[in-house]
């Protein structure tokens, strides 16, 4: 197969890489900026492409979109009306225009596509998502989530307050910015009915955008789950609880474990991190399972148009926080 990825900077090199590990041989990269171009290119002996219209000619099998996250709603237009398999970085846009038509143009062009929500991957979650599916705690009553880190630091040889995080029109906030507990919290209890937010600015950050946000969603399964995010902790901290009628999960990043508190038998178990197991190979796994995907025409875990329902709650929230009450899912593409 032959695979184009758009961008060159971070997350772009990361999948090149991961994509030359996985065994696709045929690899191209778009870049604007000519240094970063030629320096990847070198790097990982891809081909390399100044304009996206080059590289699209270059009739690639898949696209990889690793662009600022307001780039991302065009250039997935783009890629889908080529007829290109699509894989977009998270979030899927900084707002809610062309949603729509992207999601009806994927399903006509009957493409395989991703929104890469990489936590879904990672071992901590996926324990969590089994241990439900597995029914070990019960009808799910509500959970709690959260993933917070000081945003100065995410970057630190780059000034923050001109990176995209600081500005509403790139996609920052912590809303956007920090979807994966979003996302997760629809996975583990499914739709969200609606949506009560209060966000803002309210550390001494100079930015633009929230950096404090609490989401509480109501689910049409009757479960609520209440999501914390923000750009203010001095420590990086992420995790969650789920509890049901017959019991409770507990994960913590940092701790690198998964607690399940049976209360049938009133024991604890404990699943402990595989030992050696590094952060990029989520992003290894996140990828191998779109590749195959592509190759056997199956949807992915995270599609385009179930990645507008995250949307909905992330827009949804951003709405709720600026008129004081709860916000259908519905309509929040407004």
């Amino acid at each position: 197969m032959k695979a184009l990825v758009i961008g060159g900077g971070s997350i772009g090199k990361r999948h090149l890489a991961n994509l030359k590990t996985l065994g696709v041989l045929h690899l191209a990269l778009v870049e604007n900026e000519r240094s970063r171009r030629e320096a990847v290119a070198a790097e990982l002996s891809v081909h390399a492409f100044a304009e996206i219209e080059a590289g699209l000619a270059w009739r690639p099998d898949f696209v990889v979109i690793a662009t600022p996250t307001q780039l991302h709603l065009e250039q997935c237009l783009r890629v889908a009306r080529e007829g290109s398999h699509i894989f977009v970085e998270k979030p899927l846009s900084h707002s809610a225009a062309g949603l729509s038509e992207l999601a009806d143009l994927v399903k006509v062009r009957n493409l395989v596509s991703m929104v890469g929500c990489n936590m879904r991957f990672h071992p901590g979650p996926a324990r969590v998502k089994l241990l439900i599916t597995e029914s070990r705690i019960g009808r799910m009553l509500f959970a709690r989530l959260h993933g917070g880190w000081y945003l100065p630091r995410w970057r630190p040889s780059a000034d923050y307050r001109s990176n995209y995080a600081a500005r509403e029109e790139t996609g920052g906030g912590c809303i956007l910015d920090c979807i994966h507990e979003i996302d997760l919290a629809r996975w583990y209890l499914g739709d969200v009915r609606e949506v009560a937010c209060m966000a803002g600015h309210l550390s001494s950050l100079e930015i633009q955008t929230e950096d404090v946000a609490s989401i509480i969603c109501r689910h049409t399964s009757g479960g609520h789950s209440e999501i914390h995010l923000d750009y203010v902790q001095h420590t990086y901290e992420r995790g969650c609880q789920i509890v049901g009628e017959r019991g409770s999960v507990f994960w913590d990043f940092t701790q690198k474990e998964v607690r399940w508190f049976d209360g049938g038998t009133g024991n604890w178990n404990v699943f402990v991190q595989p030992e050696g197991w590094e952060l990029n190979q989520m992003y290894v796994d996140a990828m191998k399972h779109f590749v195959a995907c592509v190759e056997s025409g199956h949807p992915t875990v995270l599609p385009i148009p179930e990645a507008i329902e995250v949307m909905r709650i992330a827009l949804a929230a951003k709405i709720s926080a600026r008129e004081g009450k709860f916000i259908p899912t519905s309509e929040a593409l407004r």
